[in-house]
């Protein structure tokens, strides 16, 4: 199977370390995208290097901006990605600009998406990540939880 994996930020990074190897041992090929939304070396590349046992991932180095001009050049740029490699699946993690940039590219191109780390809520509106959570998790198909149900 062909899953594109969306991270941005360093808590994503460090999560999907452990998924991607695990698709690289069982014969999945992932695409892996760093949106660039943490740029700095010691934030992102490094961990790459350090920690994700396959290629290198494909950096959109979209950087600093307003939270509306950041996601939206994510969103661009995601779609030019999805398009070009056409994977099955994509999978995003946590709660940053990059998820709802990659969402909606994966729901609008009739893409499965998955979250991990989905379900979370502070239920407080003022917070930019729980507007990310929000619309993320109406374009998934497919929720990791990190707690169980209770």
């Amino acid at each position: 199977m062909k899953v594109l994996t969306v991270v941005g930020a360093r808590p994503q990074f460090i999560k999907s370390a452990p998924v991607s190897n695990a698709l690289h041992r069982s014969g999945h090929h992932e695409i892996l995208v760093h949106t660039g939304q943490q740029y700095d070396r010691l934030m992102s590349e490094n961990f790459f290097e350090e920690l994700v046992d396959g290629p290198a991932p494909i950096n959109l180095k979209i950087g600093s901006g307003s939270h509306g001009a950041q996601t939206g050049r994510m969103l661009i740029e995601m779609e030019k990605v999805l398009v070009a490699h056409r994977p099955e699946r994509m999978m995003v993690f946590g709660d940053t600009n990059s998820n709802p940039a990659g969402a909606l590219a994966a729901c609008k191109l009739g893409l499965t998406l998955a979250h991990v780390e989905a379900g979370l809520r502070s239920f407080n509106r003022i917070v930019p990540e729980e507007h990310n959570r929000v619309l993320t998790d109406h374009c998934e198909a497919s929720f990791f939880v990190p707690l169980p149900r209770r």
